[in-house]
């Protein structure tokens, strides 16, 4: 059954411990991404843990092979379960990713590759001198990742099914732009509603303002993870 992960999009450690107070046992995965471990460090990645969550270090590492590696060293050391990479580093920061990540042992985090930001479209692509369709470069950017160990991909829903046909059964698939029927867009620009990512083979819904925003956020995550459960492959 897919996941649904909640994006902790606050400012401090207090704010985290507020917000996954509230949301109690209806949310047992969250993000964590730049702006928060940014502000507060490793000890929001820990304050997190030590409620008996899961935890997505979304931190998108882009560099040398060699500062990657360490990078994932670090972050397996705080327990966290998934973390991202950018596919477009290549294949030897790919691997030296998976690599740090295996000798974490049994606890060892998931590693993710993200392939076109969910804030990006074909003419932001055209920008920056990408010529491929934007299918066809997240389909390659995530062969790429997986074919040199990365366990899954970032991408967004409306690539989802694409990606599982290109990728098989096994690949992570995590998709943020997620969005309740009706609910607004915000900055993202290619989104999906819950059920229809899961039906396209989404294993991991990021999901932040919808929530967080929501007058009752407890019953606003139980009611996208209600629908999450109905769709036809959940």
């Amino acid at each position: 059954m897919a996941e649904l992960i909640v994006a902790l999009d606050v400012a401090s450690t207090a704010e985290v411990e507020q917000t996954v107070g509230r949301l109690g046992d209806a949310v047992t995965f969250y993000k964590i991404g730049l702006e928060l471990f940014s502000a507060a460090g490793p000890d929001v990645v820990r304050a997190v843990k030590s409620r008996g969550k899961r935890v997505f270090l979304d931190l998108k590492l882009h560099d040398i092979p060699r500062t990657v590696e360490r990078a994932v060293s670090a972050g397996a050391s705080l327990g966290v379960d998934l973390m991202t990479i950018h596919a477009a580093g290549g294949k030897a920061m790919i691997r030296a990713a998976k690599s740090a990540a295996l000798a974490a042992g049994a606890d060892a985090p998931k590693i993710l590759a993200v392939t076109i930001l969910t804030s990006l479209d074909q003419s932001d692509l055209d920008d920056i001198g990408i010529t491929r369709s934007m299918t066809a470069q997240v389909e390659a950017l995530g062969r790429l990742a997986c074919g040199n160990g990365a366990d899954g991909i970032v991408c967004s829903p409306r690539e989802v099914a694409a990606l599982r046909a290109a990728l098989g059964p096994q690949a992570l698939l995590v998709t943020p732009g997620v969005r309740p029927a009706g609910a607004e867009v915000g900055d993202q620009k290619r989104v999906a509603t819950p059920a229809q990512a899961v039906a396209d083979g989404s294993t991991h819904l990021v999901v932040g303002r919808p929530i967080l925003a929501a007058a009752d956020p407890r019953a606003a995550a139980r009611a996208i993870a209600a629908e999450m459960a109905h769709s036809p492959n959940s």
